[in-house]
């Protein structure tokens, strides 16, 4: 079973891959025996391989005389196709309509909910278990010991390994190592963890690392084929992902198939 510390360890890693996905280029595949979703879309083309096309929808397009000078696809904006033909990625600067986005949203979103999940984790546990900074003596104190006291208060602000709500929040690769580092009790200014807090902090790691396999496409996955079993005519299952070939189990008789047979 994949524990808490693993979890915060997986964000970690993987947020430096969010990052160069987000800007529009393809996530890297990691581990390098391949990804799921890269298993099912062979499926996909070996069942249905064909051209990416449209039927012919034209608008007639018209001098200031009236006189028709062409025809424009209703589709994708070609001018004058005059049969179906594959969707035209060309597109005029001024041409009112959707246009690619320089960043990949789904990407975006998973790291705006991954950062704000762990930053309110850190949050509510700060709150708990970070012990306050010890105050100042009062007068009547021996002036010597005010100041040794002094320096040992600003010497407790400044350490930074506490949580600080009045600043800025640190980026979830720092705020998922500072939760790494309550999970196994790191020292500092902390108490331990109670029972409940491990779990909320577990909970919400696991969240989070599922999430960025999601975005990532890097976790184990299961599916159901559409296909039925070559030999009894039984549902088949995939699983495969997170480093492992896709390896296809018929439900009825029992048939494994694995590597590059599984997506055959």
């Amino acid at each position: 079973m994949t524990t808490t510390a693993e979890h915060l360890t997986l964000v970690i890693r993987h947020w430096p891959d969010l990052q160069e996905a987000l800007g529009g280029r393809s996530a890297p595949t990691w581990p390098p025996a391949g990804r799921m979703n890269d298993h099912l879309r062979t499926l996909d083309q070996a069942d249905d391989e064909h051209d990416e096309t449209h039927a012919q929808q034209l608008a007639t397009l018209r001098a200031p005389d009236g006189r028709t000078i062409g025809y424009r696809c209703t589709h994708c904006g070609d001018v004058d196709p005059g049969h179906s033909h594959p969707v035209g990625d060309e597109r005029d600067p001024a041409q009112i309509g959707e246009r690619p986005i320089p960043i990949r949203l789904h990407i975006h979103e998973t790291m705006r909910i991954v950062r704000t999940a762990l930053a309110d984790c850190a949050d509510q546990t700060a709150s708990s278990v970070q012990r306050p900074v010890m105050g100042l003596l009062p007068e009547g104190y021996p002036k010597a010991d005010r100041v040794r006291r002094e320096l040992l208060v600003m010497q407790e602000r400044r350490d930074p390994r506490r949580w600080s709500w009045a600043s800025a929040r640190p980026d979830a690769p720092l705020t998922a190592l500072w939760l790494l580092g309550r999970v196994q009790g790191a020292p500092g200014p902390f108490r331990p963890l109670t029972g409940p807090q491990l779990d909320h902090i577990g909970s919400v790691a696991r969240s989070c690392a599922m999430r960025v396999e999601d975005a990532l496409d890097v976790g184990e996955r299961r599916a159901t084929l559409a296909r039925p079993c070559p030999t009894c005519g039984g549902q088949l299952h995939l699983h495969g992902g997170a480093g492992a070939l896709p390896v296809a189990r018929c439900t009825a008789c029992g048939h494994v198939w694995s590597g590059q047979a599984a997506v055959a």
